[in-house]
């Protein structure tokens, strides 16, 4: 469970400096209706990473401090690729630490990666939307 629970902090920090970085450096005409939306996810995926350490610090382990690698991207279509790409990651991820927590009988684990996946689903409907919305292309499934 540890190491499960530190892939997912190392995620959150990542898209958490990855989407506040977007925010920062999108640019060009549609940079106004999605600069607030990387800004407001960065700041729920810190909130993930905390409440993920928390959880691990409880359980005895100790969490890590090292994101996964970041990947801005060079323009909005790039972005938001990376973004749909990452969130399809943490899905995965966490659809295995529920499952995982489930049979350990770690009923607080699971409730809280259960909570965490409903967001990461949000997410990636907002940035699937986007890229649908941006680049015309048929809405990515998981």
């Amino acid at each position: 469970m540890v190491e499960l629970l530190n892939r997912g902090i190392a995620r959150e920090l990542q898209v958490s400096i990855q989407y506040m970085w977007q925010h920062v450096l999108v640019t060009g005409i549609n940079s106004v209706a999605v600069e607030e939306i990387f800004r407001k996810t960065a700041i729920t995926e810190m909130k993930h990473a905390e409440a993920i350490a928390e959880r691990l610090a409880y359980l005895g382990g100790s969490p890590t401090i090292k994101p996964d690698p970041i990947f801005v991207g060079a323009d909005l279509e790039e972005m938001l690729r990376m973004d749909v790409k990452a969130e399809e990651e943490a899905i995965l991820l966490y659809k295995q630490t529920i499952k995982v927590a489930d049979e350990e009988g770690d009923i607080t684990t699971r409730r809280l990666f259960e909570e965490i996946l409903g967001q990461e689903e949000e997410h990636h409907d907002t940035f699937s939307r986007l890229l649908v919305g941006m680049v015309g292309l048929s809405q990515p499934e998981l």
